[in-house]
């Protein structure tokens, strides 16, 4: 073929591959109906609140002069001051935007804790029929700093319009999604984007169960509406990662249904109250427990005094269950627990050796007064060099144990970790001390090489629970075949 007749057939190629893309291109959805729908009730939310003015480096002039009141300009500096100041702190205006959406028709609003927080005047704007702004003194009824939210109120002239929540199960992954909000100022920016994730924690606290979009969130969205192609609010702009583009972070609306109805309610949140140390179950542990599966919550420590240990539960439980709704990790039931009420009784299911035991809390109140905090236990143990484990144990005596801080004298000393062994590979330490081995209390090393025989060599791992600078941990050790 010549290379003129390839030339030829080249644009038929190219317009061939622009009429299959068309397709593809029209079922991409069209947002119009969706931002004129729901934009009047996403309001705009302005706050002001006082703070004093940093010091000045510069004395004032008066100051200056402290030492010299009788100077023939004491009265020019006096004057000076009484306009112009002198360095001393002045009360300063700060003022903040963000963005918010009307749940009901009377007035009630949804927004994030950090846009209203120690404000002293919050004003809401309202859009008109005619596209003009009603602006209003807006009261807070109640907010939760640990999820972040609050419940404001106006006084309408009329009633609003609202948005509704979305069943927050129905969310998926992929989905298209609208943000509506007022980021640098500028009202009523509508912006598009997916669902990126879910279940999203950015170590923020203990609470994090974010959605992730990459709809354009910016300073402003905060408080605005996530919604999906109905209309629904399935969560609310929170958060952004700085350094990233496309990267949002929205609070579920399961979330907002709880945390809403019970700041209408009670004007705050209460939570329940387990009092236990707790961490994730992981694949080694599992297999150190015999447990089948990662799944649950690995109790660490119990609180004396607290509603865990009046139950019974002990050190080295793994909760899988809360009144019948499993646990997946730590935080899962974090959220499960401080979801009910405190002075409720609560089921759970336990892993206690082998077998999955029921027991019943009656639950505390989180941030009470008189909670108490884990406790730290001291340890003791035999000379001897553990083969094919890189693992060192001494005995454990009384100058040891206060060297180490420790008020008991009781476990096995680590006095040697061999570089690239197991017990490297498990993150342990010279100086570290062994006080249980699958969840068994040693206080020799022959009660350690027990364990080691009759349990780790058939699961094939061995969780131990260590104590190192009065801090009680546990760390599994996966042992080769």
């Amino acid at each position: 073929m010549t290379i003129r007749k390839k030339l030829l057939l080249l644009p038929i190629f190219v317009l061939a591959v622009t009429l299959t893309t068309l397709p593809a291109m029209a079922d991409l959805p069209n947002f119009t109906e969706l931002a004129k729908k729901a934009g009047p009730a996403v309001v705009n939310i302005s706050t002001q609140k006082k703070v004093a003015a940093p010091q000045q480096n510069q004395p004032g002039m008066q100051e200056f002069f402290k030492d010299n009141p009788s100077t023939p300009f004491d009265d020019f500096f006096k004057q000076f001051e009484r306009y112009f100041g002198g360095g001393r702190p002045r009360a300063e205006t700060e003022r903040s935007l963000g963005s918010g959406f009307i749940l009901s028709s009377d007035g009630f609003i949804a927004t994030n804790n950090h846009v209203v927080e120690g404000a002293d005047e919050i004003k809401v704007n309202i859009l008109d029929e005619k596209g003009d702004y009603e602006s209003y003194d807006a009261k807070i009824i109640g907010t939760d700093p640990l999820t972040d939210l609050a419940l404001l109120k106006i006084k309408a002239k009329r009633e609003l319009p609202t948005l509704e929540l979305a069943e927050f199960s129905e969310v998926e992954v992929g989905q298209w999604v609208l943000a509506i909000g007022n980021p640098f100022g500028l009202d009523h920016t509508v912006t598009s984007g997916i669902v990126s994730a879910l279940g999203r924690n950015i170590s923020n606290n203990p609470y994090d169960n974010f959605l992730q979009t990459d709809a354009s969130i910016n300073p402003g969205n905060s408080g605005g509406p996530l919604l999906n192609l109905k209309g629904e609010v399935i969560a609310i702009n929170t958060a952004i990662i700085a350094r990233g583009q496309g990267i949002g972070f929205a609070i579920p609306s399961s979330t907002i249904k709880d945390i809403i109805t019970r700041l209408k309610t009670d004007k705050k949140i209460r939570r329940g109250w387990l009092g236990v140390s707790i961490t994730n179950v992981d694949p080694n542990m599992a297999k150190a427990l015999g447990l089948k599966e990662a799944e649950g919550a690995f109790i660490a420590q119990v609180v004396p005094g607290e509603p865990a240990a009046a139950a019974g539960l002990l050190e080295g439980d793994i909760i899988l269950k809360v009144n019948g709704e499993a646990v997946a990790d730590a935080a899962e039931l974090i959220r499960a627990v401080s979801a009910l009420e405190p002075g409720s009784t609560a089921k759970f299911t336990v892993y206690r050796k082998d077998k999955n035991i029921t027991v019943k809390v009656k639950l505390g109140e989180r941030g009470a007064k008189d909670q108490k905090k884990p406790s730290q236990k001291g340890p003791r143990g035999k000379d001897s060099d553990i083969k094919g484990l890189g693992l060192t144990l001494g005995p454990l005596d009384v100058k040891s144990a206060q060297a180490l801080g420790l008020k008991e004298i009781k476990g096995l000393l680590i006095t040697n970790i061999i570089e690239g062994s197991i017990a490297a590979r498990a993150e342990l330490r010279a100086g570290d001390v062994i006080l249980e081995a699958n969840l068994t209390p040693v206080n020799s090393v022959k009660e350690f090489k027990n364990i080691l025989k009759t349990q780790g060599e058939k699961r094939g791992a061995v969780l131990l629970k260590i104590v190192r600078q009065q801090q009680v941990m546990f760390r599994t050790m996966t042992l080769d075949k």
